[in-house]
């Protein structure tokens, strides 16, 4: 038994195929249709226009409270301080950043932790280094 579509023929599937290459090989912006018919509509009278992000523009946007680089900062010093750190005192903490070849900036920070506190989590240790986590809105 041969496999193969029983709706159409060779020729109108080439036909198909190159009606979608445009999509399939562009690189996916709205502006990169093949053919003028596939360009979207504009928005209505009463709609918004979509915008774009700009380069660099952080798509995921920030938590209330913290900026891109609070963000960042965080997100650094948790890629050195594994969950099997925690929860933890200074020496732990440190002992744990020193495994993961965390670099020189991270160590000193962790090293005016003040000794005998145990962070429960990566936000309690940002914090405890003077900078700001997410408010909450309630």
């Amino acid at each position: 038994m041969e496999r193969g579509s029983s709706k159409h023929g060779p020729r109108i599937d080439e036909n198909m195929s190159q009606e979608v290459s445009g999509l399939v090989q562009g690189p996916g912006a709205a502006g990169s249709r093949v053919e003028e018919s596939r360009q979207p509509e504009p928005a209505g009278e009463d709609q918004p226009e979509p915008k774009t992000v700009t380069a660099g523009a952080s798509r995921g946007g920030n938590p209330q409270g913290m900026s891109a680089d609070d963000v960042e900062g965080r997100s650094r010093l948790g890629r050195f301080i594994t969950m099997t750190a925690l929860p933890g005192d200074r020496e732990a903490l440190l002992a744990n950043a020193r495994e993961n070849q965390a670099p020189a900036d991270i160590i000193a920070a962790l090293e005016r932790l003040p000794d005998g506190t145990r962070y429960q989590t990566i936000s309690e240790v940002w914090a405890a280094l003077g900078h700001t986590n997410e408010t909450t809105r309630w």
